[in-house]
């Protein structure tokens, strides 16, 4: 059990039923009346973000998310089939609980998988992924000073903004957080 008064960010609880995440919190003594803990809670199944007041002596659950590696392996209509690296036991994840995670993941990729008492809720991509450019437009030469950039889909079938030098075939280096183009390998 954790107490509202030892709240710290990234801490996971089970409030209501939900299973949420604190990205903030801070701790509030007014001139008058008693503390307070305000919270922004993101719900992990769903990702939704409250935000709830409460007491220092309320008292909750912590929730244990398990993140399994796992070795994404193909996509197969709109599933995607993961194998565990351990086991070898291999999961079929529905592409609408992946999202957007998996526009980046090429095959063979290790993500990680977030289970809450063994359902699956989301997938992570791994934080950066080098791919190649498979369709661009050339750059012309001497037009950089503007730091101008153009799209690029790279073999994933991702589209990404890179700078007019980046040219077919190029292997770049991607954020997956944001979808940024971070540089040429």
């Amino acid at each position: 059990m954790i107490s509202a008064g030892d709240f710290r960010n990234g801490v996971t609880l089970e409030i209501d039923g939900q299973v949420v995440q604190i990205i903030e919190f801070q701790h509030v003594k007014p001139g008058k009346g008693a503390a307070f803990v305000r919270t922004k809670l993101k719900n992990v199944i769903n990702g939704g973000v409250v935000e709830r007041t409460f007491r220092p002596t309320e008292k909750f659950p912590s929730a244990r998310i398990d993140k399994v590696d796992m070795q994404y392996l193909y996509q197969d209509g709109d599933q995607y089939n993961f194998m565990n690296t351990e086991t070898y036991d291999q999961m079929a994840i529905s592409a609408e609980l992946a999202g957007d995670a998996m526009k980046f993941v090429k095959e063979n990729d290790i993500c990680k998988v977030n289970s809450y008492q063994g359902n699956v809720f989301s997938v992570e991509p791994p934080m950066f992924v080098e791919l190649e450019v498979t369709e661009t437009e050339p750059g012309f030469k001497g037009d950089t000073a503007t730091g101008a950039t153009k799209p690029a889909i790279v073999e994933t079938g991702a589209q990404v903004a890179v700078p007019l030098f980046v040219n077919l075939g190029d292997k770049i280096k991607i954020d997956t957080r944001t979808g940024e183009y971070l540089s040429r390998v």
